[in-house]
């Protein structure tokens, strides 16, 4: 569904109206990317030392991403590594925008000149001692997120890595309890889980105000059938051929093409699922409760590159292996789904190369309203029309009413005349300046190093959120890499997969890899030790 600008406005200031005065000026905050935002919001504070010094490993296309958005204030970023000299110079001098600025813009060319530069991790962690590294920020490819983890975490350094966490469960498992025995804190970068625009969101489902939720849509498309429009396929640069001739292959890549070009690999990377639908479902069960879900079926298949018709460009040479169109189906448990299980809820999730009409995000549908978030920069709300209601739909402004004795918040609507909508004064539009929690997550990363130890597993795991802990731990991060990585194994094995609650437990030998191998794969090689 299209929304006019009018309609999107309205549900822009809906939404803000719906949140508490005290939500609402921290999404004021928000649109200027207020500094401190995140210790305000989150409840942490400023740091009780110097900044974090950290090293980034890994500098390409999120890589970049993190060094642009880390906060200086908390850490202090002294090393980068990749192995691609044309991502070290990147790292430096940026993509002379705004999302990649590179260090100098950052930080200052005199900062940014003291930075040491290496060719590899490995490098890098041999320099440790020496450049005081206290923590490591991995934004490699997904297949050497686990291993460069494990070496980060036995060189004795805390470890922030990029999502997905790992290539299969059993490395989730491996890492989760290599940091908890080495007493070093282990975060994954699911941003959403610091966003302030996805908290308020939340908030509101929770509170119950949108009623019953029994339907998620989510989305992430694209259209890559345009010459030169797949980022994922980029061009090999002449420096990286040259510099990495016969070493690619010590750091886990079968060749230079596999390395730059990762994304389009099942050896090396997660697919559609694991780069863009991991995000999406980490988002509906923020939504749902933190609650992990009952079963997955779903579809997937090369369906354009490599497919001859109108718009392919030539594309039968493209290198992929990995599905260019998914759509998959999650069953959740609803609130009351231990006392019967007809409440679940519905999550839907695709994407797909060949269309992009629609903005990526989530449609949270429930019995009396519906919520829509946007590109990660907006949140629209909408009363839901029906019988005996006062009004509601895409064309009405809304209230929020105390609910009935013992019942939660109501919404009330009243008809707007067409075209009346204007920005409100009350936070209902952020702009592309709204944080996207990457600062935060990062923020809070080091917050924890310096603030939360020297024990930082008490009881044996991890400080609850609730008590300040980090929002995506090991143990989070693991339930949404085993969303995504079931999902592509019911996709390639063209049936329902139920979850087990023993894949989601660190401590069990037990994964979906497991249960559920595909053809060609040792089962007893996808058990945790």
């Amino acid at each position: 569904m299209e929304l006019t600008p009018e309609q999107q406005e309205l549900g822009k200031m809906n939404f803000s109206t719906a949140v508490s005065v005290s939500r609402r000026d921290f999404l004021k905050g928000a649109t200027a990317g207020a500094t401190g935002l995140g210790a305000a919001y989150f409840g942490y504070e400023a740091l009780n030392g110097d900044p974090v010094k950290t090293a980034f490993i890994g500098t390409g296309d999120e890589g970049n991403i993190l060094i642009t958005q880390h906060p200086d204030k908390f850490m202090d970023i002294v090393a980068i590594a990749d192995l691609r000299p044309s991502n070290q110079k990147r790292a430096i001098h940026g993509d002379g925008n705004d999302a990649r600025m590179g260090l100098i813009r950052k930080v200052g060319e005199d900062k940014a000149g003291e930075v040491k530069i290496y060719g590899s991790h490995k490098e890098l962690l041999a320099a440790k001692d020496e450049l005081g590294i206290e923590a490591v920020v991995i934004a490699v490819p997904l297949n050497q997120h686990a291993p460069i983890a494990q070496e980060c975490l036995a060189a004795g350094l805390h470890v922030l890595s990029e999502k997905l966490m790992a290539h299969n469960t059993k490395q989730c498992k491996e890492v989760i309890r290599s940091a908890r025995d080495k007493n070093l804190l282990l975060a994954v970068g699911h941003q959403r889980h610091y966003s302030v625009l996805y908290d308020n969101a939340a908030s509101l489902v929770h509170s119950g105000l949108l009623g019953d939720i029994k339907f998620i849509r989510a989305q992430w498309h694209r259209n890559n059938s345009f010459p030169n429009s797949d980022q994922w396929n980029p061009s090999l640069k002449k420096e990286d051929v040259e510099a990495l001739k016969g070493r690619v292959e010590e750091f886990g890549y079968s060749s230079i093409e596999e390395l730059v070009k990762w994304r389009l690999f099942k050896e090396t990377g997660g697919g559609l699922m694991a780069e863009l639908g991991s995000h999406q479902m980490d988002a509906a069960s923020i939504f749902l409760g933190h609650v992990h879900p009952i079963a997955v079926h779903g579809y997937g298949g090369k369906n354009f590159y490599g497919v001859k018709g109108i718009g392919s460009l030539d594309k039968q040479q493209d290198p992929r292996d990995i599905d260019d169109h998914i759509y998959v189906t999650f069953e959740f448990p609803g609130p009351h789904y231990a006392e019967d299980q007809n409440d679940i809820a519905v999550v839907t999730y695709s994407s797909m190369n060949t269309n992009r009409f629609e903005p990526y995000g989530e449609w949270v549908y429930g019995s009396r309203g519906t919520l829509i978030m946007k590109g990660e920069k907006e949140a629209l709300l909408y009363k839901e029309e029906g019988r005996g209601s006062q009004g509601g739909g895409p064309d009405q402004r809304l209230w929020v009413v105390s609910g009935t004795a013992g019942g939660g918040p109501v919404l009330e609507a009243y008809e707007t005349s067409s075209g009346a909508a204007k920005k409100a004064d009350d936070g209902g539009g952020w702009g592309d300046n709204i944080s996207r929690g990457y600062t935060e997550e990062m923020e809070h990363f080091c917050f924890a190093i310096r603030n939360q130890g020297p024990d930082y597993y008490p009881g044996g795991k991890p400080l609850p959120r609730e008590e300040g802990g980090l929002r995506c731990n090991g143990v989070v991060a693991m339930a949404d890499a085993i969303m995504a990585l079931t999902a592509n194994r019911a996709m390639a094995l063209h049936q329902r997969i139920e979850f087990k609650d023993a894949w989601f437990d660190p401590d069990t030998p037990d994964t979906p890899e497991h249960d559920y191998p595909l053809e060609g794969e040792n089962p007893d090689d996808f058990l945790a030790t």
